[in-house]
């Protein structure tokens, strides 16, 4: 298993312009694919009543759409995966850079959420986005 990327919080800092920029679209088009899952939950609702007004076409567009939709999120998680990046929460543009701490070289997550101007707190491996503490160390 290759090893894993460590970054500094200047790292961090200096890879959001691109980061950002994918984690803004990864938020964009899982709001859209939440969209196109609930029309298309609305459409198989419709099919399981009695199927009135049901327009075929519009069932297999949809399912298409999500398709493709689904294969573009896990394209962009893939993406910030290759840069090193762990994603966190789809909905929320929440990420961690793995990290070591300085003073003890223990693995640390330094945690941006989409909206914040730069990467500012980080946590332990366990604790997770409640337990967030600010930088620097």
């Amino acid at each position: 298993m290759a090893k894993m990327r460590q970054f500094t919080p200047e790292e961090a800092n200096a890879a959001l312009p691109e980061v950002g920029a994918l984690v803004e679209r990864l938020v964009d088009e899982r709001r859209a694919l939440v969209a196109l899952g609930e029309e298309l939950e609305a459409m198989q609702a419709l099919i399981g009543g009695n199927g009135g007004s049901l327009d075929p076409g519009r069932v297999g567009e949809l399912q298409e759409a999500v398709a493709r939709a689904a294969a573009g999120l896990a394209g962009l998680v893939d993406e910030l995966h290759e840069l090193g990046v762990q994603v966190k929460d789809l909905d929320r543009g929440l990420i961690d850079f793995p990290a070591s701490h300085p003073g003890s070289g223990e693995p640390i997550l330094l945690c941006w959420e989409l909206g914040e101007p730069a990467v500012a707190h980080w946590h332990d491996l366990e604790e997770g986005f409640a337990g967030r503490k600010p930088l620097p160390f």
